[in-house]
């Protein structure tokens, strides 16, 4: 059986789409929680989930978006679809929807998740760029 196969510039669109919409996913969800919140309160924990967002993404995420790109890079002109992320990355999506989804059932009051889940979803919409400008703004060759 052939692997379905796209040219490798399609991998970053792919990969930035499904960040984006996890990142989307996470703010909605948190605004959710935060819908009965007064202006005040909700501007407050909405620039602290903004603050660790930014924390997050230069602490953490740019190091795996890097990895990520220039992992895309390294691959064949054509390569399968699925190799958007690497095979270990399928264990980690798989344990942080996992972990998502225990603690948002778990009885944690839900203002302080929606600061996580604030600063989480901003982290990931931040990274998904980095991926989106590779698709849009393709490189020759190099590292990012």
């Amino acid at each position: 059986m052939k692997k379905p196969s796209v040219p490798r510039r399609w991998l970053f669109l792919i990969a930035g789409s499904l960040w984006s919409i996890a990142g989307f996913i996470l703010i909605e969800r948190a605004y959710e929680w935060l819908n009965d919140f007064k202006t005040e309160q909700l501007l407050l924990i909405l620039l602290l989930g903004a603050a660790l967002a930014s924390l997050f993404f230069f602490t953490i995420f740019i190091k795996i978006a890097r990895k990520n790109i220039n992992r895309l890079f390294s691959l064949p002109e054509s390569v399968c679809i699925f190799a958007f992320t690497a095979w270990k990355g399928y264990f980690l999506i798989a344990f942080m929807v996992t972990a998502g989804i225990i603690v948002r059932n778990s009885s944690f009051p839900k203002h302080y998740l929606a600061v996580i889940y604030v600063a989480m979803g901003g982290a990931l919409l931040m990274g998904s760029f980095m991926f989106h400008k590779n698709y849009f703004i393709p490189k020759v060759k190099g590292k990012y």
